[in-house]
């Protein structure tokens, strides 16, 4: 029992390491929105109205061409942190993005971090009622949704 509480403490004390060297620079956001911009389509992180939400997958760099280079710092960083997110998903239940997630909210405050559950179920729905609505009502639920994505991303959610 002793044994399984010490990996437990040495677990979490990792786990707090990692997250406030994480803190200290924001990760890259990884939800990309495509906007029409005077008949033009453009790709931001940002949300603009009528945006459509892109599920983006970064790539995870290359070393050199010879494929001997080592990644650079970033990518281990990212590796390290996904590794330590499959260690410890036993003892948290989370999958690496949403530990990553939960890492990134650690830094903000109470009523922030309500917010943002908040839009994490408000801003799904949202897009669904996009998909069905026409004219006037889909203006009006694209505003909305326009809204909750800016407070989101304001948010640092």
């Amino acid at each position: 029992m002793a044994g399984k509480l010490a990996q437990v403490t040495v677990g979490l004390f990792v786990y707090l390491v990692v997250a406030a060297a994480g803190a200290q620079t924001p990760p890259p956001s990884r939800t990309v929105y495509k906007c029409e911009v005077e008949g033009r389509t453009q790709y931001s992180d940002a949300p603009c109205l009528g945006a459509k939400r892109v599920d983006v997958e970064p790539t995870r760099g290359l070393g050199s061409m010879t494929g001997k280079g080592a990644p650079g710092a970033d990518v281990r960083n990212e590796n390290l942190n996904e590794t330590f997110s499959n260690a410890v998903r036993p003892i948290t239940g989370q999958t690496p993005s949403e530990r990553a997630k939960a890492a990134r909210r650690f830094k903000l405050d109470r009523s922030a971090q309500a917010e943002c559950r908040s839009l994490d179920s408000s801003i799904p729905r949202a897009e669904q009622m996009e998909l069905g609505a026409k004219g006037t009502e889909l203006a009006s639920v694209q505003q909305d949704l326009f809204q909750m994505r800016a407070r989101a991303f304001e948010l640092g959610c």
